[in-house]
């Protein structure tokens, strides 16, 4: 049961990743890798179906199998459609989970929730991941992040 210091950490933890990386949503796709994961990806382009999850499963594109990363584009495409608006939405959202994650992490860890937040702020804010939340081909450091954290959670 989280205490009502823990919740509050939390959420000013949200407050400070939105009013950091909040202004990103109404950016553009970046032209360095995003057109090969998204823009000109008609199988990621086509949304949630049996072909491209098929595809995201079992097939190496851009030099890597990342199926989770594929799959999570193809979601956006879903709930969002093709706008870069989605998938940076959906990256902030990581973000802020991780965020609060690598919190509990450190405060199950520790029994230290001041320090644990403090953590967990300077991970939120730290230059380093201005490129994962901001750039959509970096989705896979996001999503890597957020798995290696609920692991840790669970471990400690």
């Amino acid at each position: 049961m989280m205490s009502r210091s823990d919740f509050r950490i939390c959420l000013l933890l949200t407050v400070v990743v939105i009013a950091v990386f909040g202004q990103m949503c109404g950016h553009w796709f970046v032209n360095v890798d995003d057109n090969v994961y998204v823009t000109e990806n008609q199988l990621v382009q086509s949304g949630l179906n049996a072909v491209s999850v098929k595809w995201a499963l079992t097939s190496v594109h851009a030099e890597f199998w990342h199926p989770l990363t594929w799959l999570s584009y193809m979601l956006d495409v879903h709930l969002y459609g093709p706008s870069p608006v989605g998938f940076l939405f959906t990256n902030l959202l990581f973000h802020i989970a991780n965020t609060i994650l690598m919190f509990l992490v450190f405060r199950r860890m520790t029994g230290k929730s001041v320090q644990s937040g403090i953590v967990a702020a300077l991970f939120a804010v730290h230059p380093l991941h201005v490129e994962s939340v901001v750039w959509i081909a970096e989705r896979k450091d996001v999503l890597s992040t957020f798995f290696w954290l609920l692991t840790m959670l669970c471990y400690a």
